[in-house]
């Protein structure tokens, strides 16, 4: 006798309107529409199909070695040896690369990078991370059991929004993020049936922190939700500002007042590039304030091999460190990324000769530094490049890029342009890069997938493609605004 209801045979079991409704909310504009299409159009491309250019420059991701950084030679000639440990007897690799490569090894499960390593990462990588980040901070103790080492920063940051978030209703748990935001936030967020909670920056300071902003938006969401976290990016992204360490602890304090987890996301610390400004990690700055606030203030922070001088995207390396989190609730982390088995080993890795370079007295210190310098610098000059020439055209305002990898210019759309995008069904700033992608080959992300206030348009761009290649995408940029701005207004 059947009980229930019958299967329906031929009838798909997970369909859109079955599937988790979550899923459905999310949106990632870094990988979504308009570089879908930029890849359509590459197929085009290499199909003979003729268009006002003859290659779409990507300029819509932080993929460094996709737009043509080199890796740091001693990064790659110790990975090499670690995948390849025949290698240990070429004479063609110093001799401190190859003590480093025999020093991971040993460290591996078998001597292996193909092992699984534990779940909150290899001990040595750790206990290495915990020494980087005493000797950045000033000798502030970082104990290695608080080091959790991840896929990446955005691998961290997800598992902590999954223990936040809990809570249905007006309980729901609240997380404030920054808007112009990474949308990985919000994705996370979307997907794990939270409340996004938006605080502004201000974009006519120079996209600063304004804590009166940051309580506005805490009392207002605290009619509907319950807020629990406040996440900030340092330097930012998409809008590269670097915050002063009096706004750091004036969002520690608050942070203190108002019962809520921190989450520094301090991916880009090594990429600051204007005059004035400096990199305060939230940690060493919670410290210097004293125990009134070191001894309560729940915070975690991450970093990542993907950003900085180093680039390396794909080998999906990254920490984070927790302070004062609850040791049960450490119990449940424990728990949480033991699911998911290990981090990528050779990522671990990668993190480990990051945050162990060369030393001044080894073979590979002078090449080292000077690939570093030459990254570091070539940023900070394509930086100063970008915002001198989009402040030239008329119709786009850009702030100075202080730091980080990306702009976030300020866009004039006229009146007819936006009934038109309306009539489309875009978003305006979305038919505007769409447009510039099918007429000039540029791919940029809209403003509208990071968040803008309301009746503002701006777009995102990396600056990381060669100086000559950036030139010629600032370039078209600028003659693809004016005839826009002409063809509606």
């Amino acid at each position: 006798m059947m009980t229930g209801h019958a299967a329906v045979p031929g009838v798909r079991v997970l369909t859109v309107d079955t599937m988790n409704p979550n899923v459905k909310k999310v949106e990632y504009a870094v990988r979504g529409p308009i570089v879908q299409r930029a890849a359509q159009i590459e197929m085009e491309l290499q199909q003979g199909v003729k268009k006002p250019f003859t290659e779409v420059i990507r300029a819509n991701i932080g993929d460094c070695h996709a737009m043509g950084q080199k890796p740091i030679t001693f990064f790659r000639q110790v990975l090499a040896v670690c995948s390849y440990p025949d290698l240990l007897d070429d004479d063609r690799f110093p001799e401190d690369v190859k003590s480093r490569a025999r020093r991971l090894l040993q460290a591996c499960c078998g001597g292996s990078l193909g092992s699984y390593s534990s779940s909150q990462g290899i001990e040595l990588v750790r206990q290495d991370v915990a020494r980087y980040i005493e000797k950045r901070d000033g000798g502030i103790k970082c104990n290695p059991d608080n080091i959790y080492l991840t896929t990446g920063a955005s691998d961290g940051i997800v598992t902590m929004l999954k223990l936040l978030i809990s809570g249905e209703g007006s309980s729901r748990t609240g997380v404030m993020i920054s808007i112009p935001q990474y949308p990985l936030y919000s994705a996370a967020i979307a997907e794990l049936a939270a409340v996004q909670v938006n605080y502004y920056l201000d974009e006519e300071t120079c996209w600063s922190l304004d804590v009166r902003e940051l309580r506005r938006a805490l009392e207002e969401a605290r009619k509907h939700c319950t807020p629990r976290a406040l996440c900030i990016i340092n330097p930012g992204n998409p809008t590269g500002q670097v915050q002063s360490r009096q706004c750091i602890e004036d969002v520690i304090r608050f942070a203190a007042e108002e019962s809520l987890f921190l989450m520094a996301d301090e991916v880009y610390q090594d990429n600051v590039y204007a005059d004035g400004c400096a990199f305060h990690s939230f940690k060493k700055v919670l410290f210097e304030m004293g125990p009134e606030y070191s001894g309560r203030v729940e915070l975690a922070s991450f970093h990542s091999t993907s950003k900085c001088y180093m680039g390396e995207c794909g080998f999906r390396g990254g920490y984070m460190e927790v302070v004062n989190l609850d040791p049960e609730v450490k119990v449940q982390l424990m728990k949480l990324v033991s699911v998911r088995l290990c981090p990528p080993v050779t990522g671990q890795a990668l993190l480990d000769l990051v945050v162990n370079p060369p030393e001044p007295h080894e073979p590979s210190y002078d090449t080292f530094i000077k690939e570093r310098s030459h990254t570091l610098a070539k940023l900070a000059k394509k930086a100063s490049m970008t915002q001198q020439i989009l402040n030239q055209v008329p119709g786009m305002t850009c702030n100075p890029v202080q730091g980080a990898m990306y702009t976030f210019p300020r866009i004039h759309i006229p009146p007819k342009a936006v009934s038109a995008a309306q009539e489309n069904g875009q978003a305006p700033d979305m038919f505007y890069c769409m447009r510039l992608l099918e007429e000039m080959g540029i791919c940029l992300i809209p403003g509208s997938g990071f968040g803008q206030k309301d009746g503002t348009y701006h777009f995102r761009m990396t600056i990381l493609p060669p100086t000559q290649k950036l030139k010629i995408v600032l370039e078209k940029i600028r003659e693809f605004h004016l005839s826009f701005t002409r063809q509606y207004e």
